[in-house]
C-alpha cells in the first residue's frame, strides 16, 4: 500500500468533513466548519490546497466548479496514525496501552461491557488468526 501523506490536526478537520460527505465544494466544506472553527474561508481555502498537495485530496472539474474528495478512506488513515502512536509511545506493544487507558479512565458499565466483548471475540479467534488472514 502507498504510503500516506502526513496531515496536520487542521489538515485533519477537512478530512473528516470531506469523509462525511463526498465530493464537495470549497464553499461547502467552509460551510460545514464554521459552526466547529473559527476559521476565514481562506484558511479553509489554504487546506485544501495543501491537501491537494499532499495527495490525500483530488477534484473533479464541472464546469467552474471544483468538487473535492478524499484519496484515503478514513479507516486507513486511523489504522495508520494508531500504529504511529503505538510505535512511538509504547514501542508498538498493545498491551501496555490498554493496561494504561483502563487504569486511567473512568468507564461506565456499558463500555466496560462492550470492552469484555471485544476481548472475548480475540480469545475465540485465537493466537494464529493473523497468520490465518495472510494465507
Amino acid at each position: 500500500m502507498k504510503e500516506l501523506p502526513k496531515i496536520s490536526e487542521a489538515e485533519w478537520e477537512v478530512m473528516k468533513i470531506l469523509w462525511s460527505r463526498s465530493p464537495q465544494t470549497a464553499n461547502e466544506v467552509i460551510e460545514a466548519l464554521e459552526g466547529q472553527m473559527d476559521w476565514k474561508p481562506k484558511t479553509v481555502r489554504t487546506l485544501i490546497s495543501r491537501l491537494l498537495q499532499k495527495e490525500a485530496i483530488a477534484f473533479q472539474e464541472t464546469g467552474r466548479t471544483y468538487l473535492y474528495y478524499p484519496l484515503v478512506s478514513q479507516d486507513d488513515y486511523v489504522q495508520t496514525e494508531t500504529q504511529s502512536f503505538l510505535k512511538r509511545l509504547y514501542g508498538g506493544a498493545v498491551k501496555p496501552l490498554l493496561v494504561h487507558f483502563l487504569r486511567e479512565q473512568k468507564l461506565s458499565s456499558d463500555e466496560i461491557s462492550e470492552l469484555k466483548r471485544i476481548l472475548d471475540e480475540k480469545t475465540e479467534e485465537g493466537p494464529d488468526r493473523d497468520r490465518r488472514k495472510d494465507r
